[in-house]
């Protein structure tokens, strides 16, 4: 007696059920921001690429400077007014980046770029460089082989055929560590934490996300974008918290609507969190077409005329008539969409009504021209 109307209520309980939306889906803190001091470090240096087959830049005072002071490290010395010509040999610039808590030994990749006019970098060889940092210390040591993707030919009648950049190249694991960048995180007694972007939500929820795993009082907003962060102890103990911490999920905010526009490629992006207001939309669609039909205008035989070139031209207009088109109040992102698409408007031309909306208070969006 009693189990059909047990059936019943569970059947009705799971279509109850499917009309709630699904939760928003946790990301882990660290996908939200990163602990401040763990950055990359920006290395650069000057040096020379000997081994080209004649595509370097004999003409660039820098190259040939460079090559008497590598050459200067070796014990030779060329006399005075004595220019090498370095058709074999290119001056680059040399940068890479240094990983947090790199330490000397550890190799770094490199990038390798021509400075002057070498037509290419294939089989060249980067001779022993050092790499700076912003505080004009040295930081790691450049030296190996160029691994170069482009290719570049000339041709004796002045023809070329150039493929990608074949004056930049990389040399994996061409640099070694020689210095390490403190990062003060084994002393202290705070951590910061610093979210990618502003937002006072997304905040509130890492603070009280890291309160909840760690402890009341462990983490307090500095302000929408930073949250400090009660550590000490050893370097390990501090990073067990920081890896504990990265781990934690937290439900992100909803993002503010925005709707981005690049005006150079027409391409428009609009987030889920954009709603449009009631409007009345209208499109038109001007043509005008100029034919020109130049036709040649022969003398008389023995008129002694000349001949000319008589101009006929042809302007046409085509306007094309589009009725006006009520947009209703949207509630998701593919009411909008749908909106769109029935109005079958270019990039060019959605362009120019998202920006009419925005100005007349119907589009809850900020409206971004990049």
């Amino acid at each position: 007696m009693t189990k059909r109307p047990t059936l019943l209520a569970l059947f009705l309980l799971l279509i109850a059920g499917l009309g709630f939306a699904a939760p928003a889906s946790a990301e882990r803190i660290k996908d939200m921001g990163q602990f401040q001091g763990l950055r990359a470090n920006q290395l650069t240096g000057y040096g020379i690429v000997v081994g080209l087959a004649g595509t370097g830049d004999d003409s660039l005072d820098y190259s040939t400077l460079g090559m008497k002071g590598a050459m200067s490290r070796f014990g030779m010395t060329l006399p005075a007014g004595v220019n090498p010509a370095l058709k074999n040999a290119a001056a680059v610039m040399i940068t890479a980046e240094l990983p947090p808590f790199s330490k000397p030994g550890q190799r770094l990749d490199i990038t390798v770029s021509a400075i002057g006019k070498a037509k290419s970098l294939r089989g060249g060889t980067l001779v022993l460089a050092p790499l700076y940092g912003a505080d004009g210390q040295i930081y790691a040591m450049a030296q190996g082989n160029l691994v170069i993707g482009g290719l570049g030919v000339d041709a004796a009648d002045g023809s070329k055929l150039t493929v990608n950049v074949p004056s930049s190249g990389r040399i994996a694991g061409g640099a070694t560590v020689e210095r390490a960048v403190d990062t003060g995180f084994a002393y202290g007694d705070q951590l910061t934490f610093n979210l990618h972007q502003f937002d006072a939500t997304n905040a509130q929820r890492v603070t009280d996300a890291i309160n909840r795993a760690v402890g009341p009082g462990a983490a307090t907003m500095l302000d929408g974008a930073s949250i400090s962060i009660r550590a000490g102890g050893s370097g390990d103990d501090r990073m067990r918290l920081m890896s504990r911490i990265e781990n934690l999920e937290v439900i992100r905010a909803e993002p503010p609507a925005k709707v981005i526009v690049n005006a150079r490629t027409g391409t428009v992006v609009i987030n889920g969190a954009v709603r449009v207001g009631t409007a009345a939309v209208t499109q038109g669609k001007l043509s005008v077409s100029v034919k020109e039909s130049p036709t040649v205008v022969q003398p008389a035989p023995f008129s002694r005329g000349e001949t000319t070139v008589e101009q006929s031209s042809e302007i046409g207009v085509d306007q094309e008539y589009r009725p006006v088109m009520m947009v209703k109040p949207t509630a998701s992102l593919s009411e909008l969409v749908d909106a769109i698409n029935r109005m079958g408007v270019p990039p060019g031309d959605l362009v120019a009504i998202l920006e009419a909306l925005s100005q007349a208070g119907a589009l809850t969006a900020e409206l971004v021209i990049i």
